[in-house]
This record gives structure tokens, C-alpha cells and sequence, in this order.
């Protein structure tokens, strides 16, 4: 066989070997993002303080979190690196500390002392968990992704110790099946989340902090009655599209503490670490159900460029 044709050969083999993972599939109905079932528990946590810097992250410039596997002598080892589009499985990973060793003691914040968020690359599907730990340090949860490609996981915990500070390692999960890439959705200030209506006013901004109040309705009327959950009234994360940075923002007040009440309005104060497209997971607690709703922000250049307000919110739709 000439050097040609070997190297056409193991081009043809390579191709054939990447469409099996993925396959050529359908497209996807344009939902924005997929329910959760409903054993899932889902939490975003408050922001930790930057290093030297008083108050809450958001209130200076945070940095981008979830971007590296392994930060301040911690390491994420995925244990699961890929599951089947569409079918149950178990999601299994560890933290390291500097010595390879599972890190088994950790700080209680809201209630937990790991939450895990599992998003896929294009922003579309979106899971908040709270895994297991097992006495040897192994996390486990279930999971069931419903579309094929590439995913983030991200681990949001601070190891036990006084001078331990709040990490967000991330690692990629590979969902295989058949693939097609989605687009964030077009632009509005509303979306539907489980019969409910949650409406987003306020601008996300680079390098500033800002104010992001979302009211909640439901049937054409505001909920007054909000539920706290997991010590909050509401709970955001944001993931910056691209590169899927994580960013910390936390409420404006917790239940109890004489700065908020039950109410249609859930207020954070945030700060984007850079210009650009990010996608803002709410969750809410009313009737004894936990809710999310889904909405994309342009922050600065991105919203110039757009020819939108900054901060202009774009459409979509909780499970």
C-alpha cells in the first residue's frame, strides 16, 4: 500500500471512528432548558469573597471560576468522563487534595457541602445537584442527560479548615448519541417555568456590579409567598458562553435577616467577569416544588454589538 493511499485509509477509519460517538442525528426541538427529574435537588450557593477583599463577590470583580480542573492544590477526578445521551446513569468523581488523596471533610454551606452543576457546552440543558459522599470520598449521583455533546461539570464546595476558601473546579462530560449544535434563543425579558412566568429586569455589566431583579407570577398575578430554599428566596447561577466560565451572585438578603421578604421580587447583585453572552439559571421555591427558569444576558461589547441594550435579556424557557 503507497504512502498515499495508507494515510486516505486512516483519515476514512478516524471519521468513521468519531461518527460512532456522536453519530449524524436529527435536529432538536428549540427547547431552552431541560426538566431536571424531579428526585434532583437544585441549589446555587452564595459567592465566595475574593482573596483580600471584603463583602460579597459580585460587589468587586469575581473571577472566573470552573474554568480548571485543579486550583489551590485541589483536583477534580471524574470518575464518569462520559454516559449516553438519554439514559440513566450514575455520576461518579472525587476531589483531590495536593497529595492525591480524596478529600473527605468539608464545610456545610446551605445545607450541603458539595453542590454540582452539570450544563451542556451550547447552554441548552442545565442540572443543579447535590451528589452523595461516600465515606472513602467518592460523589455519586444520578443523572440523565437528554441530548448528546459536550458538557461542563462543575464542583462548588470549600474544604474543611480555617483558612480554606470556596473553589469551583470543572471537568468535561461527554454525553454520546446523535449530535446536532444548538443556538441560544432569540431575545425577550420573560420566560415560563412550570406554569409560572419570571420576568428579569436590571443589566448585567463587565467589571461592575449591578442589580438583576427577576418577579415571579403566576395566572397573571404575583407570588407573594415565595418559599425559602436551602436558606434563600432564590438562587442564580450564570455560565458565560464560550468557554462556560462559572460566576458566582448570590441574593440580596436571606430569610430572616430583616433585609428581604417573601415576594414576586427576587434581587442579586452581580458583576460579569468580561464582555459577552452569559446564560442566568434561577431557581425558585413555591408550593413545596422547587422551579427553575432560564434566560440569556448580553453584557457589554456583546450588547453593543448586538445593537441591544446592555444587559438586554434574552428568551427562554425553565422545565
Amino acid at each position: 500500500m503507497n504512502t498515499g493511499l495508507r494515510i486516505t485509509t486512516f483519515a476514512a477509519a478516524l471519521a468513521a471512528t468519531f461518527g460512532a460517538a456522536y453519530g449524524v442525528g436529527q435536529g432538536f426541538d428549540p427547547v431552552v432548558a431541560d426538566s431536571p427529574p424531579k428526585h434532583e435537588d437544585e441549589h446555587t450557593r452564595p459567592a465566595p469573597e475574593p482573596k483580600g477583599g471584603g463583602g460579597h463577590a459580585g460587589h468587586d470583580t469575581p473571577p472566573a471560576g470552573g474554568l480548571q480542573i485543579s486550583e489551590g492544590g485541589y483536583t477534580l477526578d471524574l470518575g464518569t468522563p462520559r454516559v449516553t445521551a438519554g439514559e440513566r446513569a450514575d455520576l461518579r468523581f472525587t476531589v483531590r487534595d495536593a497529595g492525591g488523596r480524596a478529600v473527605t471533610a468539608y464545610q456545610r454551606e446551605h445545607d450541603k457541602e458539595l453542590h454540582l452543576i452539570v450544563a451542556s457546552r451550547d447552554l441548552v440543558t442545565y442540572r443543579h445537584l447535590h451528589p452523595t459522599r461516600a465515606a472513602d470520598g467518592t460523589w455519586s449521583t444520578p443523572v440523565d442527560l437528554p441530548r448528546a455533546g459536550g458538557y461542563r461539570v462543575f464542583a462548588d464546595f470549600t474544604p474543611a479548615g480555617k483558612d480554606a476558601e470556596n473553589l469551583t473546579l470543572g471537568a468535561d462530560l461527554a454525553a454520546s448519541g446523535p449530535y446536532e449544535a444548538r443556538q441560544l434563543p432569540p431575545a425577550s425579558t420573560a420566560t415560563q417555568a412550570d406554569g409560572y412566568e419570571v420576568r428579569l429586569a436590571g443589566a448585567l455589566r463587565p467589571g461592575k456590579a449591578s442589580e438583576l431583579k427577576l418577579k415571579v407570577s403566576r395566572d397573571g398575578k404575583p407570588v407573594t409567598d415565595l418559599q425559602p430554599y436551602l436558606g434563600a428566596y432564590g438562587h442564580l447561577v450564570a455560565l458565560r458562553s464560550g468557554d462556560l466560565a462559572y460566576l458566582h451572585v448570590h441574593p440580596n438578603g436571606e430569610p430572616g435577616d430583616g433585609t428581604t421578604r417573601p415576594g414576586p421580587d427576587i434581587s442579586f447583585t452581580a458583576t460579569a467577569p468580561s464582555s459577552g453572552s452569559y446564560r442566568l439559571f434561577l431557581d425558585f421555591k413555591h408550593d413545596g416544588k422547587v422551579h427553575m427558569a432560564a434566560f440569556t444576558v448580553r453584557a457589554g461589547r456583546a450588547a453593543a454589538e448586538a445593537g441591544t441594550p446592555e444587559g438586554h435579556v434574552e428568551d427562554g424557557h425553565g422545565h
